[in-house]
């Protein structure tokens, strides 16, 4: 692994590779890392996500699982996999993005987002190959289209289930909560923010960082830190 100067993407401090650079990591390492860790995750979370399962079945009517697309690698259209945590076609009578306090989500659903929960059958997509456990998340084709050509560096590679704009803004929905337009807030300030650290990952990835970055991620689960706009 080639390591050079040592930067900081918002409190998480990981070497840096060249632009461009392709690392034995980057180029088969990341995706063995992820078949193993996915396969034994699933392995050990099996008894959870059979409770959680019949919990959100008997908790509230439609489907187990939400199914939504999402724009991965290259640009192609995937279905990324959730727990149900809102009301069924939810989807379908409000906007794309939630925000604290949002009517739509469930009782359970606020449970299952609080620890993340809800999040856990994305180990399929990483399975399947549409998604890496770190990466840039995935966003909906219509935010997507927004991308600069900069920008549209992030689907390049697979999209993950965390990345550092996850770990950073951990309590997204309670600042859009606070906003009075939170799709327009979310479009214009929080995504080009997202996009810029994960810009920033994308000239660091090694195997430290994502483990890194997954233990980072687990631990904000359970001493979440709220965001100021002054961060």
């Amino acid at each position: 692994m080639t390591t050079g100067p040592t930067f900081s993407d918002r409190g998480v401090s990981c070497p840096m590779t060249r632009p461009g650079e392709r690392t034995f990591y980057t180029k088969c390492g990341k995706r063995m890392f992820d078949s193993v860790a996915t396969t034994i995750g699933l392995v050990v979370l099996a008894p959870l996500m059979l409770v959680l399962t019949i919990l959100v079945k008997l908790t509230s009517r439609g489907p187990v699982f939400y199914r939504q697309e999402r724009v991965g690698k290259g640009g192609k259209i995937f279905r990324i996999v959730k727990f149900r945590s809102m009301f069924e076609d939810a989807d379908k009578r409000g906007p794309a993005i939630t925000s604290a306090g949002d009517h739509r989500i469930t009782a359970l659903g606020r449970l299952l987002r609080r620890f993340k929960l809800d999040e856990l059958p994305q180990l399929w997509n990483v399975l399947n190959g549409e998604m890496s456990l770190v990466g840039p998340r995935p966003e909906v084709p219509r935010y997507v289209e927004s991308y600069s050509p900069s920008q549209r560096r992030v689907l390049t590679v697979r999209p993950g289930i965390t990345d550092p704009a996850s770990i950073f803004y951990r309590k997204e929905e309670d600042v859009l909560g606070a906003q009075r337009d939170p799709d327009r807030y979310y479009r214009d300030v929080i995504l080009p923010d997202k996009l810029s650290m994960n810009l920033g990952y994308l000239d660091r990835i090694s195997f430290s960082y994502d483990l890194l970055l997954v233990l980072r991620t687990t631990s904000s689960i359970f001493i979440p830190k709220r965001i100021t706009l002054a961060q």
